[in-house]
């Protein structure tokens, strides 16, 4: 997706500063609300944010390499679930063949957790929300990191 400059000014704050909130980018954006911050976010940066748990805005890190280039040792530091945690530790990586939900969960299941299914999915849709999973179409979804955990720093939250 190509960029307007003010979008790719406005993404690198998003970068710096997060997580943040609406007020604190309506400030620095110089805009005359919070609702007027959330459209340009949706309109003009969609792929390149999410709202972790607390709904602050976040950077992906496909938004943090596009910042800061493809050699960035910037870490991302994302929570996550114990459960998004296990797939992140079990998942194919970026140059390696994706994996289907079930195929994911059988993982997470050899690793010692018993979630269902529909845990799993939900769970591989948040990530790759996050950027952290890339989605590959094929005749079903199938799941791969969109990143090497090298460059990822998870904290895992209490359920």
């Amino acid at each position: 997706m190509t960029l307007s400059e003010e979008a790719t000014e406005r993404l690198a704050d998003i970068v710096a500063n997060q997580p943040t909130k609406n007020g604190e980018l309506q400030e620095l954006w110089d805009m005359d609300s919070g609702s007027e911050v959330h459209q340009y976010l949706e309109a003009e940066l969609k792929e390149y944010y999410y709202r972790n748990e607390n709904s602050l805005i976040c950077a992906t890190p496909e938004a943090t390499t596009r910042i800061d280039g493809a050699d960035s040792e910037r870490v991302q530091t994302m929570t996550v679930s114990p459960l998004q945690w296990r797939i992140v530790e079990v998942l194919a990586g970026p140059e390696e063949e994706p994996q289907s939900v079930v195929a994911t969960l059988q993982a997470v299941r050899a690793a010692g957790e018993d979630p269902t299914v529909d845990d799993v999915r939900s769970a591989l849709r948040s990530l790759a929300d996050m950027g952290i999973v890339e989605i590959v179409q094929k005749t079903v979804p199938t799941f791969r990191l969109a990143v090497t955990q090298a460059n990822l720093d998870v904290e895992v939250r209490d359920e």
